[in-house]
């Protein structure tokens, strides 16, 4: 998708650039806004005049910061056209072919993945921790716990939560997926039954699933949880543990009240098993509403898995366990035998970023301004696909007047729109009236994309059911 960005957006997006000298400060704060997508890519950029009056800088300042932008190969000059955006290596730079695979997956606006890009003020999170990584480069690296200073200051967010926490309680870990399989490895035995919720987070289930042990499905209604229902579940399953969502749930977005995280852990204690309580979206409250407490704080025995994926970037590759004391040496080896540590990088800048707290505040902003073009364009292009706005996180569950989803989902992407049907979610199969749509790119490409999917309901409708397309499975990684 190709348009222009006006002087005047510019000006507020580069802010208060560094002007020592100022053509440098402006080609860098370019760099980070069209690499963090704020300034989209194939965007005709301002004339060099009219940038020079909004900025107030002399016309030298802009031919050189253009000048410095195309040499870095983040803009390019089209002859009697202007100065366009770009990235280094184009737009396959961003893309992996496991989660791509096929022919025009590149050009297709990609929903499969509720991940959004990196907000604002990482890039100068890295360029700061930089500046401690030689501190650590005399030893060994490896930190099977975590770095010290990231114990603590996740130790701190739990606290500030309303959990009071040790250091020595958490364990730093390569994303929450690698927690989920650790916390499996050290828990389950083979055959062990584990409730888990569905619809849910397929990755963690097959993490669950991968140690052996056998899956015991909850359900999630698209209203809520049915908590009679769960502590039945838990009570014929006689299961080990129970893998819950309560935060933002992972795809419905439901949030469970501090009331059902009361039942819900009279139901744990009354049969014994222990909550693994994946927190993964917990920071991205958007209606600044006050958060229940951790399930934690209401059954002690839980282990929770936290993550900086979501609230801040995917890339970070990094997550936490916060335990009971007691667990943490069965935790530790189980864990060395999947992974010694995450980078010690990462975790610099990690706790750099926890030290301004749980979500940087412009990403809180961006997804709920995203949250409310896709609520809108959803509204008006599908009026007939039901959904609940949540509070916080980052998708929409939406559920079709037919089981129809998969054969949607094939038709949207030969129309260059890529989704998840709800069977992806299903932890025992169905679900095939749900599809996920997370509000993870831009407010334009999102109503295109909904667009494209009115479309192909449309032209789903329109067949016998003989006739609908199926779509091979793609891989999930968020």
């Amino acid at each position: 998708m190709t348009g222009s960005v006006s002087a005047a957006r510019v000006a507020t997006l580069v802010g208060d650039f560094d002007r020592s000298p100022a053509y440098a400060g402006l080609a860098d704060a370019l760099v980070l806004l069209i690499g963090d997508g704020r300034i989209g890519l194939g965007a005709r950029l301002p004339s060099e005049r009219e940038l020079t009056d909004v900025l107030a800088v002399s016309r030298t300042t802009v031919t050189r910061a253009y000048a410095a932008l195309r040499d870095a190969g983040y803009a390019e000059a089209r002859q009697g056209a202007g100065t366009f955006t770009r990235v280094p290596g184009g737009r396959a730079r961003a893309h992996d072919r496991a989660l791509l695979p096929r022919p025009g997956d590149h050009e297709a606006i990609d929903l499969n993945c509720a991940a959004a890009g990196a907000p604002p003020g990482l890039a100068a999170a890295y360029a700061d921790a930089a500046a401690d990584l030689p501190a650590y480069l005399g030893g060994h690296g490896y930190f099977p716990a975590g770095l010290p200073e990231l114990q603590r200051a996740i130790a701190a967010s739990y606290d500030a939560r309303g959990l009071p926490t040790d250091p020595e309680q958490v364990m730093v870990t390569p994303g929450a997926l690698s927690a989920a399989s650790i916390v499996a490895q050290a828990f389950t035995s083979r055959g062990d039954r584990v409730v888990v919720e569905s619809p849910v987070y397929p990755n963690a289930t097959q993490a669950i699933r991968s140690a052996g042990a056998r899956l015991v499905a909850s359900p999630v209604d698209p209203d809520g949880w049915d908590l009679d229902a769960a502590g039945a579940t838990l009570r014929q399953a006689s299961a080990r543990l129970a893998y819950l969502i309560p935060d933002f749930q992972n795809p419905t977005g439901h949030l469970m009240s501090e009331a059902q995280r009361e039942e819900y852990a009279a139901h744990l204690r009354r049969t014994r098993t222990v909550a693994v309580v994946d927190e993964a979206h917990q920071a991205l409250a958007l209606d600044g509403q006050t958060m229940p407490r951790p399930f934690a704080a209401f059954a002690p025995d839980t282990i929770t898995i936290g993550s900086a994926s979501k609230s801040f970037w995917g890339g970070l590759r990094l997550g936490w366990i916060r335990c009971p004391a007691a667990q943490m040496d069965r935790l530790t080896r189980a864990r060395v035998g999947l992974d010694l540590g995450a980078p010690v990088m990462e975790q610099l800048v990690l706790t750099r970023l926890l030290a301004s707290g749980p979500v940087l505040p412009d990403h809180i902003v961006r997804l709920r301004e995203q949250r409310a073009a896709l609520v809108a364009a959803v509204s008006e292009h599908l009026p007939d696909w039901r959904f609940h706005v949540p509070t916080g996180g980052l998708a929409l569950w939406c559920e079709l007047p037919t089981p129809s989803a998969t054969a949607v989902v094939a038709e949207a992407e030969t129309r260059g729109v890529i989704v998840a049907p709800g069977p992806v979610f299903a932890a025992e199969g169905g679900l095939d009236t749900f599809v996920r749509i997370p509000w993870t790119r831009r407010p334009d490409e999102l109503t295109e994309a909904v667009r494209r999917l009115a479309a192909a309901w449309l032209a789903v409708r329109g067949r016998s059911a003989g006739g609908a397309g199926r779509s091979a499975a793609r891989v999930m990684v968020a």
